[in-house]
């Protein structure tokens, strides 16, 4: 089964690695390609956002490393760009889209938190201590992303449940949680969205299994739409983390083919055990 991870993020955010170390890692562990998806430019929060300058440096180092490893592995310049994202100043060869914020007033809160307190606090401010409230604004966001970021892949579908399991905060099979994940799903499918199969934050410690979710992943399937797996690698040490657990589950929920990035485009590739 080929070798590819599209979500893979370095120094010039929020990584641990440069791009060159990141690259060398994933030839030696017999990778096909490798694309490198730094966050893009959030003038609002800098600690996760390119700047204008950092930004033509790194796709520019990304251009080098496609030279570097030409005819040895596929090296993509791709973004992980957020919803309230400026859009980049440099060719991509792909785009995520995600929603790691709402908006509220002046204020940009982050749902990619692992600060509990906080995200209580936040969800009692926003939205009146509604938590399923606050589950359906955001996916309505996810819905949005194709026309937001102009993204080819949709990324951590379900990052709102990134504490959930720890914590037990809300229940996923409340029917409005369904309906307002299920809502956002049948939408992006019929976009033709890409999901990708994130085990990111099982690397980091705050989950055992990947996002989404089996349920959402069979409501990708009856809705037809694809699946690519991603790591969302902030070091270089996780970039196959859990690897064979989101191919479990992408078989589980009827998943044969899984998409993978190619010079002219997205392949359907088999998915082997």
């Amino acid at each position: 089964m080929k070798k590819q991870n599209l979500h893979t993020h370095s120094i010039y955010v929020d990584g641990k690695d440069t791009l060159a170390a990141m690259a060398r890692e994933a030839y030696e562990r017999g990778f096909d390609s490798l694309g490198f998806s730094e966050h893009g430019i959030t003038d609002f929060d800098a600690r996760f956002s390119l700047s204008n300058q950092s930004a033509k440096e790194y796709a520019s180092e990304v251009g080098a490393l496609k030279e570097e490893y030409a005819g040895k592995m596929e090296i993509f310049c791709g973004v992980e760009q957020d919803y309230y994202g400026i859009a980049p100043n440099f060719k991509t060869d792909y785009i995520i889209g995600s929603v790691h914020y709402a908006k509220k007033g002046d204020v940009y809160y982050i749902f990619d938190t692992a600060n509990v307190e906080r995200m209580l606090d936040g969800i009692e401010k926003y939205w009146n201590g509604d938590r399923m409230l606050y589950c359906e604004e955001y996916f309505s966001l996810v819905s949005q992303l194709p026309e937001k970021t102009n993204c080819n892949i949709i990324g951590h579908l379900d990052i709102v449940t990134k504490m959930n399991e720890q914590k037990g905060l809300f229940d996923t099979e409340d029917p409005r949680y369904v309906n307002a994940a299920f809502a956002a799903i049948d939408l992006l499918c019929d976009k033709g969205m890409i999901f990708e199969i994130n085990t990111g934050a099982m690397a980091r410690g705050f989950r055992t299994t990947p996002y989404p979710a089996l349920p959402l992943l069979r409501r990708i399937k009856e809705k037809g739409g694809r699946i690519l797996f991603s790591s969302d690698c902030h070091n270089k040490s996780t970039l196959e983390c859990g690897t064979d657990l989101a191919i479990s589950l992408a078989l589980e929920a009827g998943f044969k083919e899984f998409a993978y990035l190619t010079a002219d485009g997205f392949a359907d590739m088999p998915i082997e055990e």
